[in-house]
Protein backbone atom coordinates (compact mmCIF):
# COMPACT_ATOMS: atom_id res chain seq x y z
CA UNK A 1 0.00 0.00 0.00
CA UNK A 2 1.37 3.35 -0.82
CA UNK A 3 2.16 5.90 2.06
CA UNK A 4 0.15 9.29 1.93
CA UNK A 5 1.92 12.44 2.50
CA UNK A 6 0.15 12.66 5.66
CA UNK A 7 1.51 9.47 7.44
CA UNK A 8 4.93 10.24 6.20
CA UNK A 9 7.66 10.89 9.06
CA UNK A 10 8.99 14.18 8.92
CA UNK A 11 12.88 14.40 10.25
CA UNK A 12 14.33 17.50 11.86
CA UNK A 13 16.56 19.74 9.72
CA UNK A 14 19.39 18.94 11.96
CA UNK A 15 19.02 15.61 10.83
CA UNK A 16 18.83 15.97 7.30
CA UNK A 17 21.85 18.57 7.49
CA UNK A 18 23.65 15.70 9.67
CA UNK A 19 23.17 12.98 7.27
CA UNK A 20 24.31 14.64 3.98
CA UNK A 21 27.31 15.83 5.71
CA UNK A 22 28.05 12.19 6.66
CA UNK A 23 27.17 11.58 3.12
CA UNK A 24 29.30 13.85 1.48
CA UNK A 25 32.15 13.12 3.52
CA UNK A 26 32.23 9.31 3.70
CA UNK A 27 32.16 9.91 -0.29
CA UNK A 28 35.37 11.90 -0.36
CA UNK A 29 37.16 9.33 2.20
CA UNK A 30 35.68 6.71 0.61
CA UNK A 31 36.30 7.91 -3.42
CA UNK A 32 33.38 6.20 -4.37
CA UNK A 33 29.72 6.94 -3.72
CA UNK A 34 28.50 3.35 -4.52
CA UNK A 35 26.23 2.16 -1.24
CA UNK A 36 27.43 5.41 0.81
CA UNK A 37 23.62 6.76 0.97
CA UNK A 38 21.81 3.04 1.83
CA UNK A 39 24.35 2.47 4.28
CA UNK A 40 24.24 5.77 6.10
CA UNK A 41 20.17 5.73 5.94
CA UNK A 42 20.12 2.17 7.81
CA UNK A 43 22.68 3.38 10.14
CA UNK A 44 20.63 6.88 11.08
CA UNK A 45 16.93 5.14 10.56
CA UNK A 46 16.44 6.89 7.39
CA UNK A 47 14.57 6.15 4.61
CA UNK A 48 17.15 5.66 1.80
CA UNK A 49 14.75 7.37 -1.01
CA UNK A 50 14.89 10.34 1.83
CA UNK A 51 18.32 10.33 1.89
CA UNK A 52 19.21 10.41 -1.43
CA UNK A 53 16.54 13.17 -2.08
CA UNK A 54 18.15 15.48 0.45
CA UNK A 55 21.77 14.90 -1.30
CA UNK A 56 20.59 15.79 -4.74
CA UNK A 57 18.67 18.67 -3.17
CA UNK A 58 22.00 19.57 -1.62
CA UNK A 59 24.53 19.47 -4.42
CA UNK A 60 21.86 21.05 -6.71
CA UNK A 61 21.98 23.75 -3.58
CA UNK A 62 25.39 23.69 -3.82
CA UNK A 63 25.95 24.13 -7.53
CA UNK A 64 27.56 20.81 -8.54
CA UNK A 65 24.31 19.79 -9.78
CA UNK A 66 21.75 21.54 -12.46
CA UNK A 67 18.48 21.58 -11.25
CA UNK A 68 15.97 24.17 -9.57
CA UNK A 69 17.58 25.55 -6.42
CA UNK A 70 16.00 25.12 -2.89
CA UNK A 71 15.49 28.92 -2.66
CA UNK A 72 14.26 29.11 -6.35
CA UNK A 73 11.97 26.73 -5.32
CA UNK A 74 10.65 28.22 -2.32
CA UNK A 75 10.53 31.89 -4.59
CA UNK A 76 8.27 29.77 -7.44
CA UNK A 77 6.09 28.72 -4.06
CA UNK A 78 5.44 32.30 -3.12
CA UNK A 79 4.80 33.41 -6.81
CA UNK A 80 1.83 30.88 -7.40
CA UNK A 81 0.53 31.49 -4.15
CA UNK A 82 0.26 35.17 -5.24
CA UNK A 83 -0.99 34.10 -8.58
CA UNK A 84 -3.58 32.15 -7.21
CA UNK A 85 -4.76 34.89 -4.90
CA UNK A 86 -4.74 37.79 -7.70
CA UNK A 87 -7.02 35.59 -9.84
CA UNK A 88 -9.24 35.13 -6.77
CA UNK A 89 -9.40 38.84 -5.79
CA UNK A 90 -9.91 39.38 -10.05
CA UNK A 91 -12.55 36.89 -10.48
CA UNK A 92 -14.33 38.68 -6.92
CA UNK A 93 -13.90 41.78 -8.69
CA UNK A 94 -15.49 40.74 -11.72
CA UNK A 95 -18.54 39.85 -10.16
CA UNK A 96 -18.82 43.08 -7.80
CA UNK A 97 -18.79 45.09 -10.84
CA UNK A 98 -21.18 43.29 -12.70
CA UNK A 99 -23.59 43.37 -9.47
CA UNK A 100 -22.93 47.07 -9.47
CA UNK A 101 -23.66 47.62 -13.06
CA UNK A 102 -26.86 45.74 -13.05
CA UNK A 103 -27.68 48.21 -10.04
CA UNK A 104 -26.82 51.38 -11.37
CA UNK A 105 -28.45 50.37 -14.89
CA UNK A 106 -31.31 53.05 -15.34
CA UNK A 107 -33.97 51.03 -18.07
CA UNK A 108 -36.27 49.19 -16.00
CA UNK A 109 -35.74 45.43 -15.66
CA UNK A 110 -38.19 43.47 -18.16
Amino acid sequence: MAETHSSQRRYPPELRERAVRLVVETREREGSALGVVTRIARQLGIGPESLRNWVRQADIDGGVRPGVTSAEQQRISELEREVRELRRSNEILKAASAFFARELDPRPPR
